[in-house]
């Protein structure tokens, strides 16, 4: 029984321990290609003020010694990548940033180790700051980043991102200019999303004054991607509040993380040169006594440290997986769309004069596609997002006349006109009689031959001109809108055709100087449109007019009419007349409804030229707006806008022209060769990620006995959609770790109250190996089981075998209960203990799946 135990174990932990080594070197392979500077990557980054003990973190979980003199190893950022092999190794390499030379560039990614020996570890650390470039005078701090792998029998499968650490002032050692760049780079490795952060605390100081969790909390405000480190414990004051706050901090009691906190003993300065091991054993027998026996053995010491960051590295890159995917493949996309834009090398005359002639094709075809209102092209992209709305022209021109002709109407007009019995009037407002009252005056200032009771014609122009003195500036700031709207477009579209250099030499050369001609024409047809509206003689044959002025003369009536009802009935505005027996003369009902005449021949004639003004202007907006949209918007400025750079203006160019225009500058080149590296480099991490993908995806189709295809996902054994296995979560409160976000294993101390048990139900009851797609039997050669049809064959013939996933054997009486070691913290282990008292498969619509309690990762 003990032997199928350990075999049991020793699978599935070699199982995890080679699934998470490669899942790893996926994403180092990737980082080390650079392609982190196009796509963020998942990666654990180590932040904290300076003085933490974020080197002492890192000296502990990879067993080596940085070196400590003036914290040489945090003046850049330190890519720490560990790796489980036989033999012990080390690889330093120098990834140079982008504002570096090419020069320096390809110097540093030349450094070459002196040796590769472990134990200079600190020498090798010296050699390479040196070749970056660092230090004490002239440059203290760096962007370019040490890209550290140490392999060896004892480490975790794991990479860590060493950042320097935040200080708040400035010394003669460190300037308030470097304290601003190493922030910098600290909040640029928080910002990625998929980082997950590592926030470092002393507890030698109030971790209310270190500004790492405020800056965690910035770029991460729920927590959810974070977990606290708390240092040096041992300098608190056995028994003191500063101990009891720091031990709240570490439940999740203050600053609350959804990763939980976890505690660590530094080195101190009388056991500065302890070893590794002198290390940790000190660091057990702190924390074996005192406040801190209170927190779970999980939360403390650097043992279940590292399987614990090794998970919830793990679990983030599995979840993002396919989101890294999807933005690599965005990135080839625009690599693409870049070269595209550049076009091929052009050294010769002929070539160059072919290139403009494809940009005046493309150019071309999207212009009159955004004026035809057709946005098939990608080019045209969302039009729920501004660039996509702004590229769409017919659109956007439409749109600009619906509210040109919708503010004419509302605000152009000088005064409102608004009926006496209006309460009170503001702004432009003016009451009807008040109106009449001007247009007497007028008509005095400006009488003629006309009879008493008539006025002049030509006063409802004079009046029309004055209520539309406000068109002209509407006008003029409706033209502006319009041609920098089709500037913007024009500007848009060559960019999308070509590179920089070549889009404004032809904006500047064609394309602007196209657009001013034709601005001119447009600038005069809009002069044209409103003149007659400002000058000369009234003049409409649109039955419109008549129509509106009979309307005006009917509302009028109407509104006297019922004004002298209320009178002879004596009701209010807003009251209704109620019969009430009342008898009434007929012919004094008719009289008071009868119209009288208005004894003011002048005032009448106010009225009739107020109508015909009213009239007039109604006909007028509607012509203008109908003329400035036609005549001058689409006649002088869109029509055939797309001929300002057609092929045939291309080939009418001199060959210095040709050549000032498409000749490759420097920048293109520079930026062709850019884009050539940045898409290959991304089409490599495509391929590897689409290569693992795969490998991870194990979809498996298995034909039942009831004629249904299933499909069984291959996941990892803490997600719930195993095909064989159903994890669920216990809920105990002696099970440290289940439910205060912690995401390392936690070993049992106690029994706890439920024992978690796992339903085998396969043929076979001994198992010396398991994956998650199969379970190998060890007594016959049958070969694996898995999917429908085989559980639903085994389900028969169970055993009644019991399983329990348990991180650490519990305590008597449970004899029969072996604990196997788990080396990486990731699966949990996996004990074995047999009963006859009954079968626990679990039975669901006529198969039988298997139970796992998941305690941790």
């Amino acid at each position: 029984m003990a032997q199928i135990e350990d075999g049991f174990a020793k699978a599935t932990s070699a199982l995890q321990s080679t699934e998470h080594g490669q899942l790893l070197d996926v994403i180092d392979h990737l980082r080390a290609l650079g392609i982190d500077r196009q796509v963020p990557l998942p990666q654990l980054v180590v932040c904290g003020d300076q003085s933490s003990g974020k080197s002492s973190v890192l000296e502990a979980v990879a067993g080596v010694r940085f070196p400590t003199k003036d914290t040489l190893c945090t003046r850049f950022a330190t890519e720490l990548i560990l790796r489980r092999s036989v033999s012990p190794s080390i690889d330093i390499k120098i990834r140079p940033s982008h504002d570096r030379s090419p020069d320096e560039q390809a110097k540093l990614l030349a450094f070459e180790l002196p040796c590769g020996n472990v134990d200079q570890f600190p020498q090798l650390i010296e050699a390479a700051k040196e070749a970056i470039g660092i230090d004490e005078h002239t440059k203290r701090f760096s962007e370019d980043v040490l890209r550290v792998e140490l392999s060896g029998p004892n480490q975790p499968h794991l990479t860590l991102v060493d950042l320097p650490g935040v200080f708040h002032s400035g010394t003669k050692d460190q300037s308030l200019d470097e304290a601003k760049l190493v922030k910098s780079l600290v909040q640029r490795y928080m910002r990625n999303k998929r980082s997950i952060i590592l926030a470092v605390v002393s507890a030698k100081n109030d971790f209310a004054n270190q500004i790492v969790t405020q800056m965690a909390r910035t770029f991460d405000p729920k927590g959810l991607r974070t977990m606290g480190i708390v240092t040096k414990p041992d300098t608190l004051i056995p028994g003191s509040d500063s101990e009891h706050a720091f031990l709240s901090l570490l439940k999740n009691e203050d600053v609350v993380f959804r990763l939980g906190w976890h505690v660590l003993r530094n080195r101190d300065f009388n056991t500065k040169d302890y070893s590794s091991e002198d290390r940790d054993k000190e660091e057990r027998s702190f924390f074996s006594s005192g406040i801190w026996t209170s927190l779970p053995a999980a939360m403390v010491g650097i043992d279940p440290l590292k399987p614990r960051l090794s998970s919830i590295l793990r679990k983030q890159i599995i979840s993002v997986l396919p989101s890294m995917i999807g933005d690599v493949e965005h990135g080839i996309k625009d690599c693409n769309a870049r070269l595209h834009r550049l076009g091929d090398t052009r050294g010769t005359l002929q070539e160059q004069r072919q290139y403009l002639i494809r940009i005046s094709q493309r150019f071309s075809i999207l212009i009159k596609a955004a004026m035809d209102g057709v946005y098939g092209d990608e080019y045209f992209g969302d039009p729920m997002t501004p660039e996509g709305k702004s590229k769409r022209l017919r659109a956007v021109i439409q749109d600009i006349l619906l509210r040109f002709a919708e503010d004419m109407r509302m605000n152009g007009q000088k005064s409102i006109i608004v009926d006496d019995t209006t309460e009170s009037t503001t702004g432009r407002m003016i009451y009807h009689c008040d109106y009449l009252d001007h247009v007497g005056d007028l008509m005095r200032r400006t009488r003629g031959r006309e009879l008493p009771g008539t006025f002049n014609p030509l006063i409802i122009g004079d009046l029309f001109y004055e209520q539309s003195v406000p068109w002209k500036a509407m006008t003029d700031q409706y033209c502006k809108a319009i041609l920098d709207t089709i500037k913007e477009t024009i500007r848009s579209t060559i960019d999308s055709a070509t590179d920089s250099t070549t889009a404004e030499g032809l904006l500047q050369i064609l394309l602007y100087p196209a657009l001013e001609t034709r601005q001119v024409q447009f600038d005069a047809k809009a002069v044209e449109v409103l003149e007659p509206h400002r000058c000369g003689h009234a003049i409409t044959y649109n039955h419109y007019f008549t129509d509106t002025v009979q309307k005006a003369r009917n509302e009028h009536q109407q509104e006297e009419q019922a004004r002298r009802l209320r009178d002879f009935f004596g009701v209010g505005p807003n009251q209704d007349l109620f019969y009430a027996k009342q008898s009434y003369k007929v012919s004094e009902v008719v009289e008071s409804l009868a119209v009288s005449t208005q004894e003011d021949m002048d005032r009448y004639a106010c009225s009739e030229a107020t109508y015909c003004m009213e009239a007039y202007y109604k006909v007028a907006l509607k012509v203008l707006v109908d003329n400035f949209s036609v005549l001058a918007v689409e006649k002088c400025l869109l029509r055939n806008l797309a001929d300002i750079l057609s092929p045939d203006i291309i080939i009418k160019l001199s060959d210095d022209e040709v050549n000032a225009l498409a000749a490759e500058s420097e920048t293109s080149m520079l930026e062709r060769r850019r884009a050539t590296d940045e898409l290959a480099t991304l089409q490599e991490g495509l391929t590897i990620l689409n290569r693992f993908s795969q490998l991870r995806a194990a979809d498996t189709i298995v034909d039942d006995d009831d004629g249904e295809d299933d499909e069984e996902a291959l996941t990892p054994p803490n997600d719930d959609s195993a095909p064989s296995i159903q994890f669920t979560e216990i809920k105990d409160e002696n099970i440290a770790g289940s439910g205060d976000g912690h995401e390392a294993p936690v070993p049992i101390r106690e029994k706890p109250k439920r024992q978690p048990e796992i339903a085998m139900t396969q043929e076979y009851p001994a198992f010396a190996s398991f994956s998650y797609e199969e379970a190998i039997p060890v007594d016959d050669d049958s070969g694996a089981y898995s999917g429908k049809k085989e559980m639903k064959r085994a389900k028969k013939k169970s055993k009644g075998i019991e399983y329990a996933a348990l991180e650490e054997p519990p305590p008597v009486p449970w004899d029969e209960v072996k604990a196997p070691a788990d080396d990486d913290g990731g699966l949990g282990n996996f004990y074995l203990s047999t009963t006859s008292k009954k079968k626990t498969s679990t039975k669901k619509k006529g198969k039988s799946t298997l139970e796992v309690d998941d305690f941790g990762d």
